[in-house]
């Protein structure tokens, strides 16, 4: 039997999912030439909460990340993750917008593009994974795993049957909050290879104690990856960590061959990076939360949501809200919770505790309810479209919701140039999705600053955090979640 392959993910969703995405590049810079020679089968080092945390947190260019990254890791195919028609953003932009970003990335030196939609929409994939195969590169379509009345195996495989039809080259089970079950793991692994036939990655987090055994019962169905993280960037709401997978599978046929000095390396290199980020992390993002089965909520989501409540002044409140998300899920369809959909069922279920039920509805809520987010896997409950017609006129949208999206690239370039910036499609794309923070990373700076920046030996002290976003004034309310911020006008029933 082949042994399984590992990813590893210390450098995107390792540090997003147990650091709040403020590992900087110069801190990453040091590990890459020993990750590249330790025989993974990718690196992901990209896309999700990174693009955002590089230009909003850490003054930097995320495409100059990759590039560097690339230099440092040259032999390991480099990893990153697409929300589909989000692209790393939480609203819908038009094709040509999603174009030129996967043109631009392949070009900075990606290869394999993770690709996925929060709703499991296909319509929201098939842009950007014609772009990525035009590119000549590796399109991985993701399936967003949770658990509902409407998600079952069967429906699936439906979708991985789809993502083949569409042109992708390999399938990934996608389980954000890292609920799927080990003979659940077992069993889609097995039907996926066996009825797409495709090659199957698992991504899972440990979250919920499940990850690790779920890994165990995929690979033993025959996994051609697993996606692994290492230490203390591991374990809890990250990825299982590399050298317990490895103890884990001693004696199995399938078990691959890593230098455990190397492993030794890394895990002391990266304890120095995360006692530099400690206050990003916490305690409660490294234990085991069973209580996750139920709120389904993500890893990369968890690590900052603890820190917003505190912001808002809510966090004896955190119970009440994970029990409030479940409730808003199933009122918005059972949409997985998955960037940008956990952000938003977590804003509402927020709301919901501080005022009322459906006292207010965050905007984003209100678009997945009107179908402007694609299209729910379930029914949205009627009575809450019924108060959203109520109180905004609007009612659900047919069709795919880009196709009613302009393109934007020519206009883009117009404003780009009218402020003297780049007009390359890697500025385009930045300043649709970003155009504060990329207007700031362009702001003149003072000569000392501007100076090239020596990549020290050490790891180097993360950026400062951003400042809470203040409460709205009168009947206005603002939640930031993961640099998005989300502003509703609170009403009376």
């Amino acid at each position: 039997m082949k042994p399984v392959q590992f990813n590893n993910t210390v450098l995107r969703d390792g540090h997003q999912s147990l650091a709040a995405t403020r590992m900087t590049t110069a801190q990453m810079l040091p590990a890459a030439p020993i990750l590249d020679e330790m025989g993974f089968a990718g690196l992901e080092t990209w896309g999700g909460a990174t693009i955002d945390s590089c230009l909003r947190f850490l003054g930097e260019n995320p495409f100059d990340r990759l590039r560097a990254l690339k230099k440092a890791a040259p032999k390991t195919p480099q990893i990153m993750l697409l929300r589909g028609q989000n692209i790393v953003q939480y609203t819908s932009f038009p094709d040509d917008v999603v174009e030129a970003f996967v043109r631009a990335d392949a070009a900075a030196g990606q290869d394999i593009f993770r690709i996925f939609d929060a709703l499991n929409d296909p319509r929201n994939l098939a842009t950007a994974i014609k772009t990525v195969k035009a590119c000549g590169k590796h399109a991985r379509g993701e399936i967003c795993y949770t658990t509902s009345p409407v998600h079952t195996i069967d429906a699936f495989l439906r979708l991985g049957r789809e993502l083949r039809e569409m042109g992708c080259d390999s399938i990934g089970i996608k389980d954000m909050s890292g609920v799927i079950a080990p003979r659940i793991a077992y069993e889609m692994v097995k039907q996926l290879k066996e009825k797409v036939g495709l090659p199957v990655v698992l991504h899972t987090h440990d979250t919920a104690g499940l990850g690790a055994s779920a890994y165990l019962a995929a690979i033993d169905a025959g996994v051609d990856i697993v996606e692994t993280s290492i230490a203390p960037f591991a374990n809890g709401t990250s990825q299982p960590d590399t050298v317990r997978m490895i103890a884990l599978l001693e004696g199995h046929p399938r078990c691959p061959k890593f230098d455990p000095a190397k492993l030794q390396q890394l895990r002391e290199y990266f304890t120095e990076v995360y006692k530099q980020l400690s206050k990003f992390t916490s305690p409660d993002n490294e234990r085991v939360d069973s209580d996750t089965l139920c709120y389904q909520v993500p890893g990369g989501m968890l690590s900052n949501f603890r820190n917003q409540l505190n912001e808002q002044k809510m966090s004896d409140k955190f119970a009440d809200v994970m029990a409030e998300i479940p409730r808003v899920r199933a009122a918005l369809g059972w949409i997985p919770l998955v960037t940008p959909t956990s952000q938003i069922v977590g804003t509402q279920a927020m709301l919901n505790v501080k005022f009322g039920r459906w006292k207010t509805i965050a905007p984003a809520a209100a678009d997945i309810a009107l179908n402007k987010y694609g299209r729910p896997p379930g029914a949205v409950d009627p009575e809450l479209i019924k108060l959203i017609k109520e109180r905004t006129g609007q009612t659900p949208i047919e069709g795919r919701p880009a196709d009613a999206l302009s393109p934007r690239m020519p206009k883009l370039r117009e404003e780009l140039a009218a402020k003297g910036l780049p007009t390359d499609d890697e500025a385009c794309v930045l300043h649709a999705m970003f155009p504060q923070e990329f207007a700031k990373l362009h702001a003149p700076k003072p000569a000392a600053a501007s100076a090239p920046v020596e990549v020290a030996a050490k790891p180097a002290a993360p950026a400062p955090a951003a400042a809470a976003q203040p409460a709205g004034p009168g009947n206005r309310y603002r939640l930031t979640i993961d640099g998005k911020t989300t502003e509703a006008v609170v009403e009376e029933l």
